[in-house]
C-alpha cells in the first residue's frame, strides 16, 4: 500500500508540475538602413530657368550617382530669391525644378523616382528682406536617397488682378 501511495503522489506531482517555457524565438532582423543621402545644388541666373553649363555638369554627376546604386527616391526642389512677386517667384520656382528634373531624366534618372517641387522664396539659403537678388537663393536642391519631402506650403496669393511682377 505504501508503494501504491507513493506512486500515485508522484503522478499527482508530475501532473500538477509545470512544463519548463519554450526557448525564445529569434528576433526577426532589424530593417536596413535607409540609403545614404547625396545632396546637389545646381545655381541659376536671375529671373532664369534655363540651366548653365556649369549646372548641367552637376545634373550629370547627380544621375550618376543615382544609377551607381540601388534605386533611391529623388527630390528635385526649385528656390527663389526674394527680389519678386510671391506668386511669381512660386511659378519660377517650379520651373527651375521641372528643368532639372527634365535634364535628370535624359541622363538617365527614372522620372518615377523624382518628386519634384517648387518653395519660391520660402525655405531661403540666405536670409534676405524683401527685394533682394541673393544668388545663393536661386537653386534648385537634388537630393538623392533619405526620407520623402513634406509637402510644400501654399504660395502666398498675389494682389487680385495684378500681373506677375518679374523675379528672382
Amino acid at each position: 500500500m505504501r508503494r501504491l501511495f507513493l506512486l500515485f503522489s508522484l503522478l499527482a506531482i508530475a501532473a500538477c508540475a509545470q512544463q519548463a517555457p519554450p526557448p525564445p524565438q529569434a528576433a526577426a532582423p532589424p530593417p536596413p538602413p535607409p540609403p545614404p543621402e547625396h545632396n546637389y545644388t545646381v545655381f541659376f541666373d536671375w529671373d532664369r530657368a534655363n540651366i548653365t553649363p556649369e549646372g548641367q555638369q552637376i545634373v550629370e554627376a547627380a544621375a550618376a550617382t543615382y544609377k551607381s546604386q540601388p534605386p533611391v527616391p529623388v527630390q528635385v526642389t526649385g528656390h527663389t530669391d526674394t527680389s519678386g512677386s510671391p506668386a511669381y517667384n512660386q511659378g519660377l520656382s517650379v520651373r527651375r525644378a521641372q528643368n532639372i528634373a527634365a535634364a535628370l531624366t535624359q541622363a538617365g534618372v527614372p522620372q518615377s523616382a523624382m518628386t519634384v517641387t517648387g518653395v519660391g522664396e520660402n525655405d531661403l539659403k540666405v536670409p534676405t528682406p524683401p527685394g533682394v537678388r541673393e544668388p545663393q537663393n536661386r537653386r534648385v536642391e537634388i537630393v538623392e536617397g533619405g526620407a520623402p519631402p513634406a509637402p510644400p506650403p501654399p504660395p502666398p496669393p498675389g494682389p487680385p488682378g495684378a500681373p506677375p511682377a518679374p523675379g528672382s
